[in-house]
């Protein structure tokens, strides 16, 4: 007689257990290396930083995948959201939604999910830092100084940080973020939110003042946007808007391409209305060369980073992780 041994240990059914009910998760652009990890420990996935720009396999891999993870470059409507028959999520590594037709996901049965509150202190420092470099004007001597030619009575008309009037349109967590550590360096702070009422607590707890948005305008030394792109706010700084900022103000954009008007930033930068600006979201992302920007004073320009640092971009990639497993239980 033969005996045969189906003997089956735990680790061999978890095995089973964990491929019978593995789904297809797609990533189109960079995540935190380990968070992939996570996912990949409970579902196939493919990850490809550079999908995004890979049309025809982004639409194949779409096709036949449970969940979605993108950063701002991947469109999530038209043709791709059309491709996604089998997708039960819509990862966002990142809080903007304006790349994802949401509407449209959530009537495909979807759900779309943000990291909301994860690159928060990112996107507030970024906006602290380049208060700071701007309003005292000193940081880009380095090649004099090392050619010798001392610039020391042209760089010595900076300003201070603490007593100036910080303006934050858009008064959520990043924006509340920001009031809080410019609050600690001595600023006074001053903020619109048109859908909070002056009374809400977050004035009071970050020791702020509800203003109207002409006041913003019109009364701060730097002004920082952290609001959507929604039509309400689409070409929200425009020419006659940094007209009226504060004669040597800055305007600092976190937030969205689109919201500001950069021909008048870089305009107004060379007049000397405009004391200073950093931009770090354009209409077009990569921004083609841009000769308009040559020669601006006062001008920082980033990549689309300041949400974007190590500590970062590890807690909104261990953030959607999480979420996107748990979505997909």
């Amino acid at each position: 007689m033969i005996f045969c041994d189906f003997r089956i240990t735990f680790a061999d059914f978890a095995s089973f257990f964990l491929i019978a009910n593995s789904m297809k998760i797609i990533i189109t652009e960079f995540m935190d290396e380990r968070a992939v990890e996570q996912l990949t420990a409970h579902h196939e996935v493919v990850y490809d930083p550079k999908l995004v720009d890979k049309p025809a396999q982004l639409l194949a891999a779409a096709a036949t995948c449970q969940a979605i993870i993108v950063r701002n470059r991947t469109q999530v409507r038209g043709e791709l959201l059309a491709a996604l028959k089998q997708c039960k999520v819509v990862g966002r590594l990142g809080v903007g939604l304006d790349n994802i037709d949401v509407a449209g996901c959530e009537a495909a049965g979807m759900q779309v999910i943000p990291a909301t509150g994860a690159n928060a202190l990112s996107v507030a420092e970024y906006v602290i830092a380049s208060t700071m470099l701007l309003l005292r004007g000193a940081f880009a001597a380095t090649d004099d100084v090392i050619a010798g030619r001392w610039p020391r009575n042209a760089l010595s008309n900076g300003r201070e940080t603490a007593g100036k009037t910080l303006g934050i349109i858009g008064f959520g967590g990043i924006g509340q973020l920001t009031g809080k550590l410019a609050k600690g360096l001595g600023m006074n702070v001053i903020a619109y939110d048109p859908v909070m009422k002056s009374d809400a607590p977050a004035f009071a707890q970050i020791g702020a003042k509800a203003a109207s948005l002409d006041e913003v305008i019109a009364t701060a030394d730097v002004v920082t946007l952290h609001v959507p792109l929604v039509d309400g706010t689409r070409g929200l700084f425009n020419a006659e808007r940094i007209a009226l900022m504060k004669p040597g103000s800055i305007l600092i954009n976190t937030s969205r391409g689109h919201i500001v008007d950069v021909a008048a930033v870089a305009e107004s930068l060379k007049s000397g209305h405009l004391g200073g600006a950093a931009l770090d979201v354009f209409d077009t992302e990569p921004m083609p060369a841009e000769p308009m920007f040559e020669a601006c004073p006062g001008l920082i320009l980033t990549p689309h980073i300041s949400g974007v640092t190590y500590e970062g971009n590890e807690r909104v990639s261990f953030m959607i992780a999480d979420l996107v497993l748990k979505a997909l239980k």
